[in-house]
């Protein structure tokens, strides 16, 4: 009867460690650009990005997250200095929907007194939406690199695409049901138009006089007015990318009703 009992705690104790649980929450921090426009420095022109994440913590080990951010993306060649000649520029509004596998580096459960702490890396697909513009200008109906005339067989590109999401944050459990997390993240796109830059110019603009049909294209598509069709004005030969970064704060719930083991729960 001694050892029923024995084995019964023991039981309920490695199932309680092993409880899964779900964690609900917030993010704020910052997204940036990388791409044509700002080709190295990574958290420049960053901007405000708000979220939602939940949690489900698989073990001690792997969690799987759902999360959506809402954020923004900017850059100008006068502000990087990167080809400041051409004077382009962009901004965007940017939603993201992701679904994530979090691996931790160590033992961690939130509320725990001992595995309180880790780093983590992840990993995973999201799909996301943003419409590339000059202050309120939307550019793909500009069609600046001659999509709307199909130049050079070029076709309008897409606001919604696939991303990957990836990269590595550090959880800290200061309380019996909160935990913080700090993160980095970069997203891998499939697309060369986030900021609506990507192959040759179209239009010559010494062909075309304020007043023309196209001229508000050509001033957009080219700023200074000093390129010839065909010129260069993106590299198509890599994507866009972009990132968040921030804090998030998320609220433990127990999945496993509280009974005769709950005792043994607390203490993982």
């Amino acid at each position: 009867m001694k050892k029923s009992l024995v084995f019964l705690m023991v039981l309920c104790s490695t199932g309680g460690a092993f409880s899964q649980t779900l964690e609900a929450g917030v993010f704020a921090g910052g997204s940036y650009y990388i791409g044509d426009l700002n080709p190295y420095y990574h958290f420049y022109q960053s901007q405000l990005t708000l979220g939602l994440v939940g949690r489900y913590n698989i073990d001690s080990r792997w969690t799987i997250r759902l999360a959506v951010n809402r954020g923004a993306l900017r850059a100008d060649d006068e502000s990087t200095g990167f080809m400041e000649e051409r004077m382009l520029r962009f901004n965007m509004n940017i939603t993201e929907v992701a679904g994530i596998f979090e691996f931790n580096f160590l033992n961690y459960y939130t509320g725990s007194i001992r595995n309180f702490f880790s780093p983590y890396i992840f990993g995973g697909i999201g799909l996301f939406y943003g419409k590339p513009k000059v202050d309120q200008r939307e550019l793909r109906e500009l069609g600046t690199e001659g999509q709307n005339i199909n130049f050079e067989s070029r076709e309008r590109y897409l606001f919604t695409n696939f991303c990957l999401p990836f990269g590595m944050g550090v959880k800290y459990s200061f309380s019996k049901r909160i935990c913080m997390t700090a993160e980095w993240g970069m997203r891998k796109t499939f697309t060369d138009y986030l900021d609506d830059v990507s192959t040759t110019y179209f239009l010559d603009p010494e062909l075309l006089e304020p007043g023309d049909e196209d001229y508000a294209t050509l001033v957009f598509s080219d700023p200074t007015l000093s390129h010839k069709p065909l010129q260069q004005r993106g590299n198509s030969k890599t994507m866009d990318w972009y990132a968040f970064a921030g804090l998030t704060l998320t609220y433990q719930i127990n999945l496993v009703p509280r009974g005769k083991c709950s005792e043994f729960q607390e203490y993982k």
